[in-house]
């Protein structure tokens, strides 16, 4: 297998065919009511992860349910020009520059002063400040959503006259935020990354007879994600399958140190590195084994996305992985950092394809019933109008008060 055998890739680098000018406000959907809450949904640089995955979620699905998204981000060219031209964008290259951001700033205001938000949904902690400014500025509140957890030492601040609501992706994620001493439990609200179900035609057999297993991870190249590990463990496995091959799917920082590692291992005959991506779909259905082994991990949405292809999943049993696994029934955990046991899984579902498929099946059961789209748009739709109510009712009272006074 050859890194161009199979996927289709986006054109460029990400910053080539799909760049944008360095201040490109451009709209896909209108609002068809003026009465729809129009939301932003504030995003770091778009890349192909599970984070930026979500926001898509929300804004393709938020319509529905009389919501009207406006993605604000640095950079969304990741994303297929298809999904981008049905959507309500607005690109600024430099809005996470210092000094230039804030230059920046002065003309998100302009050109949003006629189509003002009602709430702002800021998708990253580290949209936090630019959030919290935007939220002053237009006078509306703001919501923050937290699908990993915070570098070892970072303590968040809130406007609190505007800020009303967290979003935790896990009851992992919330635990972690509740030991920064600005949050409270009544703060956090958890609501799981949700995946589209995927019809079983299209997912096919896995461990088919007739055809080369594969075993893969997709996902941001990061060392966070414990990939090294991974490699270890193909190693281990060619061993004693050495027909199978393993596909790593995505870019990051880390890619160049894996590809070495693929060299020094001796296997890169048997593995794929597969990135310039616009998606997961394509290496998702060419698995037949999905792995994650990630040493820290909020949730794992395209290990879910894996699930509801009825893939069965070996992963480390950290974070809200735990949430989404039982371990031996809808997927199977391992240790973090222990590239032998994690061989020893991936072997047992070789070994035995019938367990393999029933593992898949019963995580792609697990996912259809627990993290489908429509529960996780509904349960935040739930929280904006919430939001918004209690905004306008204390705007309200202290309108008041200073009548009063």
């Amino acid at each position: 297998m050859s890194d161009s055998d199979w996927i289709t890739t986006k054109p460029g680098d990400g910053m080539g065919d799909g760049a944008v000018e360095a201040r490109k406000p451009k709209s896909g959907r209108k609002a068809a009511s003026p009465h729809q809450l129009h939301v932003l949904l504030l995003s770091n640089r778009f890349e192909v992860r599970g984070s930026s995955a979500q926001t898509l979620v929300l804004a393709e699905n938020l319509p529905a349910y009389g919501i009207r998204p406006t993605i604000l981000t640095p950079d969304m060219s990741c994303v297929s020009p298809e999904r981008r031209r049905a959507l309500d964008v607005h690109e600024y290259r430099y809005l996470m520059i210092p000094v230039i951001s804030w230059l920046t700033m002065k003309f998100i205001l302009q050109d949003l002063a006629n189509d003002p938000p009602d709430l702002i949904h800021i998708q990253s902690y580290k949209m936090l400040p630019y959030g919290m400014f935007l939220s002053r500025k237009f006078n509306c509140p703001y919501v923050v959503t937290f699908h990993d957890f915070l570098p070892s030492g970072e303590v968040l601040s809130f406007d609190r006259q505007l800020h009303r609501n967290l979003i935790a992706v896990s009851a992992s994620v919330k635990s972690a935020l509740l030991t920064q001493p600005a949050i409270t439990g009544d703060m956090v609200k958890v609501i799981h990354s949700g995946v589209e179900h995927i019809p079983e035609q299209r997912a096919g057999e896995i461990l088919a007879e007739h055809r080369t297993p594969v075993i893969g991870t997709a996902g941001p190249l990061e060392a966070v994600k414990g990939l090294t590990y991974f490699l270890n463990a193909a190693k281990l496995v060619l061993t004693q399958f050495p027909q199978v091959e393993f596909l790593v799917a995505g870019s990051g920082p880390e890619e160049r140190n894996l590809r070495q590692q693929v060299r020094a291992l001796g296997i890169s005959r048997q593995v794929t590195f597969v990135s310039n991506l616009y998606g997961f779909e394509e290496p998702l259905r060419a698995m037949d084994i999905f792995c994650l082994p990630s040493l820290q991990q909020g949730l794992g949405t395209i290990m879910l996305e894996a699930m509801a292809w009825g893939r069965p999943v070996v992963a480390s049993n950290v974070g809200g992985i735990a949430s989404a696994i039982e371990d031996g029934h809808t997927g199977l955990l391992v240790p973090p950092a222990n590239s032998e046991l994690l061989a020893e899984k991936l072997l047992s579902l070789l070994q035995d394809p019938a367990r393999a498929r029933e593992i898949g099946a019963s995580g792609r059961h697990h996912v259809r019933k627990n993290f489908r789209v429509d529960q996780t748009v509904r349960l935040v739709t739930d929280v904006y109008r919430a939001v918004r109510t209690e905004f306008e009712a204390t705007r309200k009272t202290n309108t008041s008060r200073r009548g009063d006074t």
